[in-house]
C-alpha cells in the first residue's frame, strides 16, 4: 500500500514540476529541474524495487528461520508419542522426557490368534477363536532417536535462553472419556525478531493452508486430540529432501 501511494505521489509530481517547466521556467533554465526529475527517478526505482524484493527476501528468511524450529517441535512431538506409548500420558517435565529417551524400553508384542474349546454347557464344547497378545521382548527407546538432537529439542533454535513452552491436558472425546493431549509451540514474533515488522505482523496473522497460520509455530493441541503441527506440508518436503 505504501509503495503504491509512493508511485501516485511521485506520478502527480512530476506532472506538477513538468507544468511549471513548460508554464515559468525560462529555456535557459530547464536543465536545473531535468537534473532533479532524473535525481527522483532513480530515486523512487531503488525504492520501488526494494518494495518488490523485500516480501520475497522476506518469505526465504522466513522459511530459513521457520525450518529448524519445526525440526526441534518434531523431535519433541515424537518424544511425546513414545512417552504415551509406555505411560497412556503426555508430561510437560522436560527433563523428564529427556531422560525417557536415555533410557527407556519399550515393550514388542505379538498378536496372534488361538483356538480354546469352550464348554457351553449340556455337554456341547465349540472352538471359539481368541486373540492374544504376547510380549516378546523390548527395545530401546533411543533407537528412534538416533542422529537427532533431542537433548537440546526444548532449545528454541537461534534464540538464546529462549525454551518451547510445553503444555499437556485432556479432551472430552465422547461423554465421560478424557483423552490426554499436548501441545509445544514457541511465538512468530521471537523467531522473526529484527525483520521487517509490517510484514512480520502480516506473518503472524497469516490463515492461507499453506502458511503457518495464527502468532504461534506449535505441534499437538490442548483443544482437540491431535499430534500434527501448524505449519504447511513444504516444511515436511524440505526435512525429507535433506535425508535423501
Amino acid at each position: 500500500m505504501n509503495l503504491l501511494l509512493m508511485i501516485l505521489g511521485a506520478v502527480l509530481a512530476s506532472v506538477l514540476v513538468a507544468f511549471i517547466i513548460v508554464k515559468y521556467l525560462p529555456l535557459k533554465l530547464r536543465w536545473i529541474p531535468s537534473i532533479l526529475l532524473l535525481v527522483l527517478a532513480v530515486f523512487l526505482g531503488s525504492k520501488i524495487y526494494n518494495g518488490i524484493m523485500e516480501p520475497i527476501k522476506f518469505s526465504k528468511e522466513k522459511i530459513e528461520k521457520f525450518a529448524p524450529v519445526i525440526s526441534s517441535l518434531k523431535i519433541i512431538r515424537d518424544a511425546e508419542v513414545k512417552f504415551f506409548e509406555a505411560n497412556g500420558k503426555y508430561t510437560k517435565d522436560k527433563s523428564a522426557l529427556i531422560q525417557f529417551i536415555d533410557t527407556a524400553q519399550l515393550a514388542l508384542t505379538e498378536t496372534k490368534t488361538i483356538v480354546e474349546k469352550v464348554n457351553k454347557g449340556g455337554g456341547i464344547i465349540v472352538d471359539e477363536e481368541k486373540r492374544v497378545t504376547d510380549t516378546i521382548g523390548y527395545e530401546p527407546v533411543l533407537k528412534y532417536f538416533k542422529d537427532r538432537d533431542y537433548k537440546n529439542m526444548f532449545k528454541v533454535p537461534s534464540l538464546t535462553g529462549t525454551e518451547f513452552e510445553l503444555e499437556v491436558g485432556e479432551v472430552e472425546k465422547v461423554q465421560g472419556l478424557l483423552v490426554p493431549t499436548f501441545r509445544a509451540r514457541t511465538p512468530k514474533k521471537d523467531v522473526l525478531k529484527g525483520m521487517n515488522e509490517s510484514l512480520v505482523k502480516i506473518e503472524i496473522e497469516a490463515i492461507e493452508t499453506d502458511q503457518i497460520k495464527g502468532e504461534f509455530i506449535s505441534v499437538g493441541s490442548l483443544e482437540e486430540v491431535s499430534t500434527g503441527g501448524n505449519w504447511p506440508p513444504s516444511y515436511d518436503k524440505r526435512d525429507s529432501a535433506k535425508k535423501e
